[in-house]
């Protein structure tokens, strides 16, 4: 049988127990330092960009083929020599060609060869450009482009007085004369007495009046 002394004694002990594991549990509840979790949902942008179409349509060139007149052909040209002129032993003539053919084109110089009454070649020696009596003789080759019944010209000249060795000129009655580049050529009754070894000077052709 206990002592009420032991019963105190055990009650205190109690207590004190009980005090001292409050004060635990409570300090230790306490100091903990609380955890917040915070949830942030974050909104999805989506950027959508839509390329412009563009759309190219390529034009359409129609070419239309253009007929090019041919050269013009001794054979439908008619050639005259003009009545010819001159001083100081210079002399100079023109020679006219009509087109009875169709539309064709003439650039450059003729082509000459001077011939005998036997039809045997004279000395001839072509000159390209000289001093000619009109504005049109003495300009730059173009181009002559004759319509059916439309003429063009050239000049020539040429010296009549012998020169060096010489003692005569030979005189022609005819020549050939072959258009700017043509292969063919025209004979035309052509008298003429150039000196210096049949030295001839001839323009380019140019429109006729």
């Amino acid at each position: 049988m206990r002592s009420p002394t032991r019963r105190a004694g055990a009650a205190a002990l109690v207590a004190l127990c009980t005090g001292v594991l409050f004060a635990a549990c409570s300090s230790g509840s306490g100091s903990g330092s609380r955890s917040t979790t915070t949830s942030t949902t974050k909104a999805k942008v989506t950027t959508t960009t839509s390329a412009a179409t563009t759309s190219t349509t390529a034009p359409v060139t129609t070419t239309t083929a253009v007929a090019q007149a041919s050269t013009c052909q001794p054979s439908q040209l008619t050639m005259t020599p003009g009545q010819s002129n001159g001083a100081a032993g210079t002399i100079g003539l023109e020679i006219t060609m009509v087109n009875t053919g169709s539309t064709c084109t003439m650039q450059g110089y003729p082509g000459m060869l001077l011939l005998s009454s036997s039809g045997t070649a004279l000395p001839t020696n072509v000159i390209r450009g000289g001093s000619f009596d009109s504005a049109s003789a003495n300009a730059p080759a173009v181009l002559v482009t004759l319509h059916t019944g439309q003429n063009a010209s050239f000049s020539l000249t040429y010296e009549d007085v012998p020169v060096g060795n010489e003692t005569t000129c030979p005189t022609s009655t005819s020549a050939e004369i072959t258009p700017p580049n043509a292969v063919p050529h025209n004979v035309i009754a052509l008298a003429i007495a150039p000196c210096g070894g049949g030295t001839i000077h001839v323009s380019p052709v140019y429109a006729g009046a």
